[in-house]
């Protein structure tokens, strides 16, 4: 673009006419916007980096905020945020930050961030896009460092004027709602700790909520297999704190750090038994007392580090335990105003025990093992950890409204279904969403090659290297490609997935399964399966190897989905997303996201794959064969599948966000 240049001045004793006057203030003006709109396209190709840095000193400020207006005086919390500061400030004034293979080094002022957007909204006043008073409202969240208007501008000022003003001005709106403080009590978080699902719903809702200008912490035990690589400044603080369990009070560490912009807090306890410091997460004999005391320390931690949250979240049954705990024993210690959510991922996996083991941790076995408490509805004698989080929670979520649904049903209740009645005004299905910073095939750097829906050219280079990779006999890409990811199965899903290796098929196709796990026990049990068919057209590999999965996704044509048990899994969202027709089950949750191609009860462009309905492998089995079908005598309308599978949005800052949101707000007032 051509710079304008002004016309020259009149010279000496001349005569400047109205004319004159307004053409030299035209132009003065044109050079202005010119300069401007310079200005504003030199910041915006700033490194990404520094902007996620600037972010993190505002969110700390903000946690700062939070801190001083519900205790100044917190010892420990105020060593903590100082430590976060202090870290980041280091990184911003010129640290060493890794920038995709690359690390780059740079110093930059903190307020450079703010400095943009001062500027940016002049341009946007100049330009006629705002008002002057819409620009003074917005000049005062930049001189009080609001960390939501932060947000909204490092996220929206590379989309246009028009969303960004829009972003900008919704921060001005008198009965917009506040922002929440939320804090999850889990066990897993991704990447510190990824067994299942829950460790990527934990950080993925974490920072679409962050994303929203919401305050989010997470609170996590410290397993001694942990790798804190990933955490920025992870440190222990020197101010331990006592947490009560079977009869007295235990010495915790504590230490801290950010992880993708969300404070993460780790209890390592000081306790005898090492509950934390073994090999394994799960699977122990006394994980009822080694999760019972993680519970109770998250909120005996709460209490003294002076929080004030809005919300606790808890999942599973490893942190139902919080419910009652709280409800019984801190709600008066002023967290009147706190409600708790708790999310089950997993129904099949519920916790019974005794009921004297409860006063380990404070609750009273004689108030809560009653059939509208915490009894178990098919072992009278036991008390069942995931009731209780059920019965004492505000809200309970599932993973999808279908699933919802599916609860109150004897099949899928798994014995809680009589609770679920009697508490389902209290359920809320939310679809989760897709960690799409993982499974992008545009941007996936385990892929040889990475495509999308405008081209597609790289799927078929990624099938070509995979059947290259595991030896197959005919490397015709023609021939269909059906994959299978059994990393995460249960014990009846791997005896399926054998006889669907086992299986002859009339109809020309090669599987290939890959079938490594990170849990052990799975992983023994994949090691037993072997296929019979010695004809190099099945390729089973039981090594867990991340590369290999994202490149089993990426190359097959079909993608056979087995898991049954677990419904959070998200392998038919994965597939859609890598353009791969999903087979998978109609219930679960999952019926509202793959919608079989033969459905005469949905549009044409609804249609992204195919169901099956029982467990049974002549089920799974039929479901694959109408796909092959479709793929062998349908081209076009097989295309057309994959189109709208790779259209669909599945991720977390849609409407999964929002309705997370619209659930806590919902029982604040509660």
């Amino acid at each position: 673009m051509k710079r304008k240049v002004p016309s020259p001045r009149p010279e000496k004793g001349s005569v400047v006419g109205a004319d004159d006057l307004m053409k030299l203030f035209n132009d003065a003006q044109q050079n202005m916007l010119y300069l401007s709109k310079q200005r504003v396209t030199a910041m915006e190709n700033l490194d990404k980096v520094e902007r996620e840095k600037t972010l993190l000193l505002a969110r700390v400020a903000q946690l700062e905020a939070e801190n001083e207006a519900s205790s100044a005086g917190c010892e420990v919390l105020q060593k903590k945020l100082k430590s976060i500061e202090d870290e980041l400030q280091m990184q911003v004034q010129g640290g060493d930050w890794a920038v995709g293979d690359k690390v780059s080094k740079k110093k930059m002022d903190p307020a450079s961030l703010w400095s943009e957007l001062n500027l940016t909204i002049d341009s946007l006043v100049l330009k006629g896009k705002i008002d002057v008073g819409q620009a003074t409202l917005l000049r005062g969240l930049v001189l009080n460092r609001d960390a939501r208007a932060a947000e909204v501008f490092s996220t929206l000022r590379s989309i246009g004027d028009n969303e960004l003003i829009g972003g900008l001005l919704a921060l001005l709106d008198p009965n917009r709602r506040h922002s929440l403080h939320i804090v999850h009590i889990c066990t897993e978080m991704a990447p510190l700790t990824e067994l299942g699902t829950l460790g990527n719903f934990v950080t993925c809702l974490s920072r679409a909520l962050r994303r929203k200008g919401n305050l989010v912490e997470v609170i996590l035990p410290k397993y001694a297999s942990m790798d804190l690589s990933c955490v920025c400044n992870p440190i222990q603080l020197e101010a331990n704190f006592r947490s009560y369990f079977d009869g007295t009070w235990h010495n915790n560490k504590i230490w801290t750090g950010i992880l993708y912009g969300v404070a993460i807090t780790l209890i390592d306890p000081s306790h005898s038994k090492k509950f934390f410091s073994r090999q394994h997460v799960y699977d122990y004999e006394d994980d009822f007392e080694r999760f019972t005391y993680f519970s109770r320390a998250a909120l005996d931690y709460i209490i003294k580090a002076a929080k004030r949250p809005d919300i606790l979240h808890i999942h599973n049954w490893q942190t139902a335990a919080v419910a009652p705990l709280f409800w019984d024993n801190f709600a008066s210690q002023g967290l009147g105003q706190t409600r708790i959510l708790f999310t089950c991922h997993d129904l099949s996996s519920q916790y019974l025990h005794e009921p004297h083991k409860l006063a380990l941790c404070g609750l009273n076995p004689g108030q809560l093992h009653r059939i509208d408490r915490l009894q178990d509805n098919s072992e009278p004698r036991l008390v069942n950890l995931v009731k209780g989080g059920i019965v004492y929670s505000n809200k309970v979520t599932t993973v999808s409204p279908t699933y919802a649904h599916d609860l109150l049903t004897k099949e899928l209740g798994q014995g809680l279904e009589s609770t679920f009645q009697i508490h389902k005004n209290k359920f809320v299905g939310i679809l989760n969403g897709l960690d799409e910073s993982k499974w992008d095939p545009q941007k996936d750097r385990y892929l040889p090659c990475t495509y999308g829906i405008e081209d597609f050219s790289g799927k078929r280079k990624c099938k070509e290297e995979l059947l290259k990779r595991l030896g197959f006999s005919s490397l015709n890409l023609s021939i269909p490609l059906v994959g299978c990811i059994a990393a995460d199965l249960s014990d009846s899903e791997l005896n399926i997935l054998e006889d669907i290796l086992n299986l002859k098929s009339s109809q020309q196709a090669q599987f290939v399964f890959a079938g490594g796990s990170k849990n052990p026990r799975i992983q023994t049990l994949l090691e037993t399966i072997e296929p019979s068919q010695k004809d190099m057209k099945s390729q089973l590999v039981t090594n867990y190897d991340e590369a290999l999965i994202h490149l089993v996704v990426a190359a097959s044509d079909i993608l056979i989905c087995l898991t049954f048990s677990e419904p959070t899994y998200q392998t038919p969202l994965i597939a859609m997303k890598y353009g791969t027709i999903p087979v998978a089950r109609s219930v679960y949750g999952l019926s509202g996201c793959v919608i079989d191609a033969e459905d005469q009860s949905s549009r044409m462009s609804e249609r992204t794959g195919y169901t099956f309905v029982s467990q049974k492998v002549l089920d799974v089995t039929a479901a694959l064969s109408r796909a092959l079908d479709k793929m062998e005598k349908d081209p076009v309308g097989w295309k057309y599948l994959i189109a709208n599978g790779m259209r669909t949005n599945f991720s977390w800052d849609t409407g999964c966000v929002e309705s997370y949101l619209e659930a806590y707000r919902s029982i604040q007032a509660l």
